[in-house]
């Protein structure tokens, strides 16, 4: 039986665009294999050098397709948050300041309270899966040409410097 120490010893390729490219631009390589130093945009066009990969994502966040998947994941979210937050202040000011309200029989040993907090649960779910589908639905495609394009530029630039 032979014993592994468990690092792989072969080289693996992964068909992720974002395995080379971190998106923070961390930990990219400088073509020697030392890591590249970050130097921030604005010093590199005073010195009058690109900055690479940088540049490709500064462009990227300016485009209207970025601006555009951003825009569709802001008209879900921001009302989803107002609407689930403004639900739960209003169970936990209701129990707070409305005691008797909140004890008031629904069924059987059922009250208002446990219906009130079930519904906590319920809604939760029912937010995840609205927010999964819209992403799904709206947001996910477009995202994705969006990273493939960046990972084209990205892999442009660093040819061309090399």
């Amino acid at each position: 039986m032979e014993k592994h120490d468990g690092r792989d010893t072969g080289e693996a390729r992964f068909d992720d665009p974002w395995y080379d490219a971190l998106a923070s631009g961390w930990g990219e390589l400088d073509g020697t294999g030392a890591p590249a130093p970050a130097v921030p945009s604005a010093r590199l066009e005073r010195e009058g050098r690109t900055g690479g990969t940088a540049d490709v994502y500064l462009e990227v966040q300016r485009s209207a397709a970025f601006q555009e998947v951003r825009s569709r994941y802001r008209r879900f979210v921001v009302p989803g948050v107002a609407v689930f937050f403004t639900w739960y202040v209003g169970y936990v000011v209701t129990a707070t300041t409305a005691p008797g309200f909140m004890a008031r029989p629904v069924a059987g040993a059922v009250n208002v309270a446990m219906v009130a907090g079930l519904g906590q649960f319920l809604t939760t779910f029912l937010f995840t899966w609205a927010y999964a589908r819209h992403a799904r639905l709206r947001r996910d495609r477009a995202a994705l040409d969006l990273r493939w394009d960046t990972q084209e530029l990205t892999r442009s630039v660093r040819g061309g410097e090399r």
